[in-house]
């Protein structure tokens, strides 16, 4: 739609462009949790839930959302269709998602492959947003999904220098 274009002749670099575009969605995206608050006041009204289990699901529920508008700018920037790269980030966030799921462990468990369940698990989203529903703020689950949002959007980075190149 030659938004890159327009973008690319603006007088900041690429690297401040994208970081402004994730920080605003982000943004967008906590003010969207933080309105699913009376929820809280209501069930602390009606009830005495556990606060702490609270805080650290809508902590992990920020960071999981940043991590996935991450992979969905990285996707963004691979593709020229809005449909193609909706699909291709629905598809590796749901990769990320199911690869922790038991169904998919059970299954890498009977086989012989020990390292490849390891592997498989250290990338789900799933494995390290556990943590995050039983209250337990682990600086491991902090540090993935921190490390998948720089990851998604240095790549991201390298893609448009790459389209700027030709």
């Amino acid at each position: 739609m030659g938004t890159l274009e327009l973008l690319l002749t603006l007088p900041i670099t690429a690297w401040q462009a994208i970081v402004g575009k994730f920080l605003a969605s982000w943004i967008f995206l906590f003010l969207a949790l933080f309105l699913t608050f009376p929820v809280v006041i209501t069930v602390n009204y009606l009830g005495s839930p556990d606060n702490g289990v609270i805080f650290a699901g809508y902590v992990g529920s920020f960071l999981m959302a940043g991590a996935y508008l991450a992979i969905s700018s990285m996707t963004s920037a691979m593709t020229r269709n809005q449909v193609v790269s909706f699909i291709l980030s629905a598809v590796i966030c749901l990769l990320l998602v199911l690869c922790g799921f038991p169904p998919v462990t059970n299954l890498l468990i009977r086989s012989d492959w020990a390292w490849l369940l390891n592997t498989v698990t250290a990338f789900s989203f799933m494995t390290h947003f556990e943590g995050f529903t039983k209250g337990v703020l682990d600086s491991r689950d902090v540090i993935f999904f921190l490390s998948v949002i720089g990851f998604s959007l240095f790549t991201t980075g390298v893609i448009l220098r790459s389209h700027r190149a030709g």
